[in-house]
């Protein structure tokens, strides 16, 4: 899966480098795995606005994924690679022996035609969805679960894989693509390769335009708010806002985030890379 890097036609092609859609074979969804979307504008219940710079952009519908892969042992083929515009990755659509359709998360080197399969019987093949416990040392994965039969929750866009790198009693060890290394139960299934479209980290969106047909509004710093829109607000002139912080007043870089007795901290074995 390639880029494409525009002339500089006009201000808007200039800078501009969109991912190359020829790996994808089909254009329009299967119609039994697609469900209405409905936009919230950044509105709740009661049309208050909650959630600011959100709004507009192109209409969607959801592809539902499996993300469970819990059709052990049936044998899937790969009908086509399609576009999602709800997730970075591209999606296969799978058609199993049984007759049953489904979506998953397109795996680099998947190609249409090609056989997958999930459970503890399948092999530690590109596409292959199977427990941890069976799957060999050092093999790149993705779509990791947290919980038996949960669902893949972990590594899931475009270009992202973790590595197996070891076992310990009834879980493994897993380096993250964060760099954080952690331990996972090895019931837990996971996906063989990387996820897809590897190349999305490069793309260029070239034009404000294109955040818009995203969903996003323009977004004001808040060095150019009032004081009472921001704490970093005011000043004469172009001040400087002081230290980072958020609009809720807490530290914006440099402080640490997370819960310091959160459950699964004793899983994490070593923190990410900073």
């Amino acid at each position: 899966m390639g880029i494409r890097k525009l002339k500089p036609t006009s201000p808007g092609q200039r800078h501009k480098i969109i991912g190359a859609f020829d790996k994808i074979t089909a254009s329009t969804p299967e119609k039994s795995l697609v469900v209405g979307k409905k936009q919230s504008g950044g509105r709740n219940n009661t049309g208050k606005m909650t959630m600011r710079y959100l709004g507009g952009g192109h209409k969607q519908r959801y592809r539902l994924i499996d993300f469970k892969r819990s059709k052990d042992g049936i044998p899937a083929t790969v009908k086509s690679i399609e576009y999602d515009p709800n997730r970075t990755s591209r999606i296969a659509l799978l058609y199993y022996a049984d007759g049953e359709k489904s979506y998953i998360v397109a795996p680099n080197g998947l190609e249409v035609g090609q056989t997958v399969m999930s459970g503890a019987q399948a092999a530690p093949e590109i596409g292959n969805s199977l427990p941890m416990q069976n799957i060999p040392v050092g093999t790149i994965i993705h779509n990791i679960e947290l919980r038996p039969g949960q669902g893949a929750k972990l590594v899931r866009s475009a270009g992202a894989f973790a590595q197996l790198t070891s076992r310990e009693g009834s879980y493994v060890i897993i380096r993250m693509p964060s760099g954080e290394t952690r331990k996972i139960l090895s019931a837990c299934k996971a996906t063989i390769g990387s996820v897809g479209n590897s190349d999305h980290a490069l793309e260029k969106s070239g034009k404000a335009g294109r955040s818009r047909w995203l969903g996003r509004r323009p977004r004001n710093r808040g060095v150019v708010m009032n004081p009472v829109d921001h704490p970093m607000g005011g000043g004469e002139g172009r001040a400087s806002g002081g230290h980072p912080r958020s609009r809720t007043g807490l530290y914006a870089k440099g402080l640490k985030s997370r819960a310091p007795k959160k459950h699964s901290s004793k899983y994490i074995i070593e923190r990410r890379k900073k």
